[in-house]
């Protein structure tokens, strides 16, 4: 072990990384969990997150064979120097040799971070910045058997919801244990797709046993068993659950935490899932007027308003070929083109998938990579932003993510373009825009 990482795979010191932070040719690379990289503690750690500018990839990727993508992607060159870390050596040394077969030959090992990076407040960490919102697994299970995970103060006053568009099938095949099925079409007008009435909103809420200062804990579904699904290849159930977030955040529901990875994550941890059902325990009241934080959803007159201002922007969470308008994305939506003035989100291929803004798990994808993204068309913490589609779903999981990043001043524009394109006084873009 020794001989193999200090002579193929050198030893980098800790004053040494530091010298070479601001290198850009060095891609530093943390491969423990996500969740650790977000900010999560996991081995006693004094100081939570990830090393300034290094990348997130777990280990566990090296299972996927589309990792050399994965690397290329985030501009991981195999000509350039990389440094890897972990929790341990032998980690390291694992990925090293994925690595070094793919062509990686520049390969250095950091094998001090906890010992004193993570420990040493004069070298720079950096963290999701609502990383106890995003929780894992092993969080959720804690929960579940009453042991009071980290970060959480709560009790036995949480909710876990297994959100599911109008199809309680998705609950019924296999759930957590523990969760009670949520009906995205509860919260959700099926004839506008825009959010339920405050009153409406209250009723389904506590009916739930959510109140206000509930924890509630969503998470989706990404496949189902062989002949089950209703919604092939559309993950419409990760969608379902940030959806239902987005809208309980604006409700006014305090502790709204999502698990990053859905009930995929769940199963690849071990744990089992059921079919046994929860019956929720209704509550009296929420406890609170709806809507708490009415600014999270803007609604035409106020998005026309944020397209004439300098301050705000429009993002269009939707794939090229809606926004240029080759297609509409939905088959109940008649019209192609886009908002005019709105900025070009890229959800990913099509209007049932947000790949760009997933990793190759279905994790929420690296915060840094979004804002890069992001930033490269213009948005910035410092405006407001709204994030819209066809109906709402994919502009709730950029919203999420803009949340998680701590992004002070974000909205959804909750009409979207069906909204939008169902008013023949409302202009329409197509083609590429200037």
């Amino acid at each position: 072990m020794s001989e193999t990482s200090t002579e193929k795979f050198p030893l980098i010191s800790t004053n040494d990384l530091k010298a070479q932070l601001q290198n850009p040719e060095l891609s530093i690379i943390d491969i423990r969990s996500t969740a650790a990289y977000n900010g999560w503690r996991f081995n006693g750690e004094t100081r939570s997150g990830h090393i300034k500018g290094a990348k997130s990839l777990p280990l566990s990727w090296t299972q996927y064979w589309d990792l050399p993508d994965i690397l290329d992607s985030k501009e991981i060159m195999p000509h350039k120097p990389v440094v890897i870390y972990g929790y341990n050596l032998e980690d390291a040394l694992r990925m090293a040799n994925f690595m070094d077969t793919a062509g990686y030959k520049n390969i250095k090992l950091f094998n001090q971070f906890m010992n004193e990076w993570a420990g040493n407040p004069e070298l720079p960490l950096e963290k999701l910045s609502r990383y106890t919102q995003l929780v894992y697994p092993q969080w959720v299970k804690q929960l579940i058997d009453g042991k009071n995970p980290p970060e959480y103060d709560n009790g036995e006053n949480y909710v876990i919801c297994h959100p599911h568009y109008g199809y309680i099938k998705d609950y019924e095949v296999g759930h957590i244990p523990g969760a009670i099925p949520l009906d995205t079409n509860s919260l959700e007008s099926t004839e506008t797709w825009n959010r339920r009435s405050p009153e409406e909103l209250k009723e389904t809420l506590e009916k739930h046993g959510i109140r206000h200062d509930t924890t509630v804990v969503l998470y989706g579904r990404f496949s189902f068993p062989k002949n089950e699904d209703p919604y092939p290849g559309r993950n419409a159930g990760h969608l379902a659950a940030m959806r239902c977030a987005m809208i309980m955040l604006y409700a006014g529901v305090k502790d709204v935490r999502i698990l990053n990875g859905g009930l995929r994550a769940w199963e690849d941890a071990g744990y089992p899932v059921t079919q046994e059902e929860t019956k929720p325990a209704p509550v009296d009241d929420f406890g609170m007027k709806i809507p708490a934080h009415p600014e999270i959803i803007v609604d035409t007159p106020k998005a026309k308003e944020m397209l004439a201002s300098q301050d705000a922007d429009l993002v269009s969470v939707r794939s090229w070929d809606e926004f240029i308008g080759k297609v509409s994305g939905y088959n109940y939506i008649e019209k192609k083109g886009r908002i005019p003035g709105a900025v070009f989100g890229n959800c990913g291929s099509d209007a049932y998938h947000m790949e760009n803004y997933r990793n190759a798990d279905h994790t929420m994808r690296e915060y840094q990579e979004v804002e890069a993204n992001w930033r490269e068309m213009g948005l910035t913490p410092e405006k407001h932003l709204a994030f819209y589609c066809g109906t709402g779903w994919r502009g709730s999981e950029a919203f999420m993510n803009a949340y998680m990043m701590g992004w002070p001043k974000i909205s959804v524009y909750d009409g979207g373009w069906f909204e939008w394109s169902g008013d023949p006084n409302n202009p329409i873009g197509t083609g590429e825009p200037e």
